[in-house]
């Protein structure tokens, strides 16, 4: 349902909440508050504004650390007074570094530990997604020493030559009949895989929308 920008409810300081996520991962990056500047000017730089309750001021997120979120989607709650954005993270969202403000558990919330990373675990979109959420976040900060930021340092060949003989390996794997030789290999494609959409700027929604239309082509048939 299309909501009209004018029926959005600010509340008595003109402020309205904003839950930030990550498109690919659905991570929830930060919560922060806009008022009709900020989202106007959200709306067609297609980039998070921002106002900033401490300072009394507009801000454009990355405007001094590089770390700006381009805007995909913009979700309006049933109440029409709160904001969900999805976004494409250039960098972390927290001035912290890490990746999302939401990076401290509760202490006494410990026992839901197991039962959330078992949910996690058993999703195979959610481990691709955040897959894909460190392999941008390695290609953006270039950490010493790991594997995927050689290969951005070493640029488009070098990746396109790791996914050829990746893809070899495991035409090899599944010829030789061995399964465990063969979920190696399939997983270290994928991983290249990904690394190379990140460096084309490639998101994981674009590949999940063009397996959807295909699925639906072909039970049409």
């Amino acid at each position: 349902m299309k909501v009209p920008i004018d029926s959005i409810k600010f509340d008595e300081r003109g402020l309205i909440p904003v839950v930030v996520q990550d498109v690919n991962s659905r991570q929830v990056l930060t919560l922060a508050y806009m008022n009709a500047e900020s989202l106007k000017r959200t709306i067609e730089t297609k980039e998070t504004w921002f106002w900033s309750r401490s300072r009394s001021s507009l801000w454009h997120k990355g405007e001094t650390s590089g770390h700006t979120q381009r805007v995909t989607e913009i979700l309006v709650d049933c109440d029409r007074d709160a904001l969900t954005l999805l976004v494409t993270a250039n960098g972390p969202a927290c001035h912290t570094g890490e990746q999302s403000c939401f990076h401290n558990e509760l202490q006494d919330g410990d026992g839901l530990h197991d039962d959330r990373v078992a949910a996690r675990e058993s999703d195979l979109g959610v481990v691709l997604s955040e897959l894909y959420a460190l392999i941008g976040l390695r290609k953006h900060q270039r950490p010493a020493g790991s594997y995927t930021s050689y290969l951005f340092d070493q640029g488009l060949d070098k990746i396109l030559k790791k996914v050829g003989e990746e893809s070899s390996e495991t035409i090899i794997a599944a010829k030789n009949q061995d399964s465990e030789a063969l979920v190696a290999e399939v997983s270290d494609l994928l991983y290249h895989l990904i690394v190379l959409m990140v460096e084309r700027s490639l998101t994981l929604d674009e590949i999940r929308n063009e397996l959807v239309r295909r699925g639906s082509k072909e039970t049409a048939q």
